[in-house]
């Protein structure tokens, strides 16, 4: 028996170990033409493994780069692609560069930092007023959809004049409305889904009970 381990590593397991061995044997073989049909049928069997790429633009040359890939670069067919360059397979891609925020109030979302940040550069007047108490309150929603719990409203104050660096201050005395966080299908959630919850199931039990007592006549 011959296992897996004890057999040479695949160069695009996607192909499976058949594939491979085709590759392999193409190599072996002496005549320039027989080896160029050879690989074209390797051509035709790797791009019937994948039919659903073959809308895909250049779905022929990837096939061509796939099969030198999986020879070494050491096929020599004629091609009807440049032969890829071993080196340019080498190089690693570049780092992506990661926006770097802090994780601090994250669970506002970035939405709602971006128009803190708006708003704190707005004019003063009605239409700035108007947007930092809307968005206090969106505040207070977002906390309670994350924290699922109670919250004061100084603390949204606080955490309001924080996120904008010191340009809003909304008084501490302003009282901000209560309205528990909405699913996309406009149920309940938080701690206000799970007071009508409770609700519900008293009223439930409550009637349940009366039944029960009616048809014993207890």
């Amino acid at each position: 028996m011959e296992y897996n381990s004890e057999r040479s590593q695949l160069v695009i397991p996607e192909y499976g170990r058949h594939v491979h061995e085709m590759v392999a044997h193409v190599l072996t073989i002496q005549d320039r033409e027989q080896r160029n049909q050879q690989a074209q049928l390797i051509i035709d069997v790797i791009g019937n493994l994948n039919p659903h790429l073959r809308d895909t633009p250049d779905f022929k040359h990837k096939l061509w780069d796939h099969l030198f890939i999986m020879s070494d670069f050491k096929l020599d067919v004629d091609s009807p692609y440049p032969i890829p360059d071993p080196s340019s397979f080498e190089t690693k891609p570049e780092l992506l560069p990661y926006p770097k925020k802090s994780n601090k109030f994250r669970h506002y979302g970035t939405v709602i930092r971006r128009m803190i940040d708006e708003a704190g550069a707005m004019e003063p007047g009605e239409l700035r007023d108007g947007l930092i108490l809307a968005l206090a309150n969106q505040m207070k929603r977002h906390y309670l959809n994350w924290n699922k719990d109670t919250v004061e409203d100084a603390m949204i104050i606080k955490e309001l004049r924080e996120l904008s660096n010191g340009a809003i201050r909304l008084d501490e005395n302003v009282a901000l409305d209560w309205a528990a966080p909405t699913t996309p299908s406009g149920a309940s959630a938080g701690i206000g889904g799970k007071l009508q919850k409770n609700k519900n199931f008293k009223n439930k039990k409550n009637n349940r009970n009366k039944r029960f007592v009616k048809k014993t006549g207890n």
